[in-house]
């Protein structure tokens, strides 16, 4: 139906504009040609395809560029480019993500831990069952390994994680795993299993083995538990008397040392002294052999002077003058006569 023509009724509508734009268009593609459309449409579709080839590397990240499935190129991060499909294709592997893997238990989205008994129980060297918990924390170290030689690594490296623990366990006791060894065996346990996953070509690297739980089964831990205690009054007891050992004997020592230095030091104070007695001798010999009477007279003088400092003196007169009664200490003796009479007064009634 066109613009101007009569309906049924005799009245006229006007046309419509969605078929006349319609028949223009078509007036347009007849007038410059299909081909043209056709290549600008083609044109458009291969710069899609060509734009198709280009990606993003992140922070912390490593592309793998792969040509018809080979790997040809890794790219660092930023924005890149590589041949669109089917000619190449690329893989994205975050290098410095912390992943984790847990054996003996689960972790759920809730955050709840859920022990997992058929990994954790395992025999002990001393064929004892022990619950143990491992959690380890891993990178991808190589792209290629992690991408290409294992078909799942995560899984591979918890089946690996498990392997060891139960190989590390046991070789070791479970008082040594449970006590003094703990450290010890995490230890192996994270060298051994890197080891198996270097082996296996996985492309990853453990960064942390730890053990969360190491104890018996449930229905023996408080009495295994009692012996952990009685082990470890045990060994505190044992650092303290070597730190009361430690403590004493530096302390002997120095008290030895110390007296034989003052031994010492008195040892040469009497042989120093000795030695100047000595000299002292043979110099008043000199002087004596020289004038002896002086000599004698003087030795005298100091003799006294040394023995009667404080000593009370008497000058006498020259003998015959005078009598020496008045001398003599009879002062004393009247004095303490009177004293024992006085003390005997008191004592009557």
């Amino acid at each position: 139906m066109r613009w101007g023509e009569d309906l049924g009724g005799g009245g006229q509508l006007g046309g419509n504009p969605l078929e006349e734009l319609i028949m223009k268009i078509q007036e347009k593609m007849a007038r410059f040609g299909g081909k043209r459309i056709f290549l600008i449409l083609l044109a458009l579709v291969i710069g899609l395809w060509l734009a198709s080839g280009i990606f993003m590397v992140g922070p912390g990240e490593e592309g793998v560029i792969r040509q018809f499935g080979k790997e040809v190129d890794r790219t660092p991060p930023g924005l890149r480019y590589r041949l669109p499909f089917p000619f190449q294709t690329h893989d994205i592997v975050h290098m410095v993500r912390i992943r984790r893997a847990e054996v003996g238990f689960k972790t759920d989205h809730t955050g709840k831990v859920r022990p997992e008994l058929k990994e954790a129980l395992m025999l002990t060297g001393d064929e004892n069952i022990v619950d143990a918990q491992l959690f380890v924390q891993y990178i991808v170290k190589d792209p290629s390994q992690f991408l290409f030689r294992v078909k799942d690594p995560e899984l591979t490296l918890k089946a690996t994680a498990e392997v060891a623990l139960r190989s590390v366990v046991g070789r070791n006791t479970i008082d040594y795993t449970m006590t003094e060894g703990r450290v010890v065996v995490q230890d192996e346990v994270k060298k051994y299993l890197q080891t198996l996953l270097d082996e296996y070509q996985t492309g990853l690297m453990v960064t942390e083995a730890r053990l969360l739980v190491v104890d018996p089964p449930e229905e023996v831990k408080d009495a295994f538990h009692d012996v952990v205690r009685a082990w470890e009054d045990r060994e505190r007891l044992m650092r303290e008397a070597e730190g009361y050992r430690e403590d004493l004997i530096p302390k002997a020592k120095g008290e030895a040392a110390q007296m034989v230095r003052i031994a010492e030091a008195y040892k040469e104070q009497r042989v120093i002294r000795a030695q100047g007695d000595a000299q002292k001798f043979v110099e008043v010999l000199k002087a004596y052999k020289k004038a002896k009477e002086v000599t004698r007279e003087r030795l005298y003088l100091e003799t006294l002077d040394k023995v009667l400092p404080l000593k009370e003196k008497f000058i006498l007169p020259p003998q015959g003058k005078d009598s020496v009664l008045k001398w003599l200490p009879l002062k004393e003796a009247i004095t303490l006569k009177e004293e024992k009479k006085e003390e005997k007064g008191g004592k009557r009634p």
